[in-house]
């Protein structure tokens, strides 16, 4: 982990920071993947799981006790000790070299891999990454890095404002495409099936008296897995083996949410929008030949 040796908020705040090792065991259950293919009104997956739904199963459930005045936790062994703590997802990567299937035993190893205080226009920001080791049945079968940036706005912190993109952006392009409509109850039934209890995606008059943004917020989870359903759509037969994702903007409902890509090769390049703004994701992906829980491919 590396922080810059200065007198700023955040780098004194992180210096001895240590966070743990965390393992956590569940078993995969086909109800949750149900659950989210039926709020995407898409077809439910028969017999493992799609790239990233693992996050529908390694879910923390911490008492209400708990919770801070943001609506998550206010300590975990993950969360950084920063005053007055603001959390955003910043992106992501994600390997995978074995299925996951319904009914394993599925099991992962966390742990911070990186802190880094960056500072920028809008001042300073830490980033951590935290890094998943999955396995199915004591075998190896992916890998999942995520990024999050964290603010410093204690008490009595004017807000920062952000104001709705004014509309007028072409769409993204591509050949491969999908849509959502988001809106309050869509983001309440994700944050319900993610144990999200983050207030910027259900409480508005928090999100904009306090957080600044214009409405509530698309969480970038989702915005990551509605662009992994082009290749779930339009590859059947082919299998993600590696994601990566950046979050550029926020997305705010009520608003369609249009993932566009086109497949070169085994690649795809990939831009997730909110209809009339610039692209909130932008995603590339490495496909392949499917392969199967014993050892088959889709070639034969």
């Amino acid at each position: 982990m590396t922080t810059p040796d200065s007198g700023d908020v955040l780098a004194t705040a992180l210096r001895d920071w240590r966070p743990p090792t965390v393992g956590t065991v569940r078993r995969v259950d086909p109800w949750q993947s149900a659950a989210f293919a039926a709020l995407l009104d898409a077809p439910a997956p028969v017999d493992e799981l799609p790239p990233l739904w693992h996050w529908f199963h390694l879910l923390g459930h911490p008492a209400q006790a708990e919770i801070g005045e943001d609506g998550h936790p206010a300590a975990g062994p993950f969360l950084p000790p920063i005053p007055g703590r603001r959390r955003m997802i910043a992106g992501g990567r994600f390997e995978q070299w074995a299925p996951i299937p319904h009914g394993g035993e599925l099991s992962t190893r966390s742990a911070v891999a990186d802190v880094t205080v960056k500072t920028g226009r809008t001042g300073e920001m830490a980033f951590v990454t935290v890094r998943h080791e999955l396995a199915v049945d004591g075998r190896p079968v992916a890998v999942e890095e995520q990024d999050v940036v964290y603010r410093s706005e204690p008490a009595g912190t004017p807000p920062r404002t952000m104001t709705r993109p004014a509309g007028g952006e072409p769409e993204p392009a591509g050949e491969w495409r999908r849509s959502l409509a988001t809106d309050p109850v869509l983001l309440a039934r994700f944050s319900g099936l993610t144990y999200n209890g983050h207030r910027i995606h259900y409480d508005r008059p928090y999100v904009t008296g306090v957080e600044g943004y214009p409405d509530l917020v698309v969480h970038g989870p989702l915005l990551a897995l509605l662009a992994l359903e082009l290749p779930r759509m339009y590859a059947p037969d082919r299998t993600v083996t590696r994601f990566s994702y950046r979050l550029t903007r926020p997305a705010f409902v009520p608003a369609v949410m249009v993932s566009a890509g086109t497949a070169a090769d085994d690649e795809l390049t990939v831009a997730v929008a909110a209809r009339g703004a610039a692209p909130s994701l932008t995603a590339s992906v490495q496909l392949a030949a499917r392969l199967h829980s014993d050892g088959r491919d889709d070639r034969g």
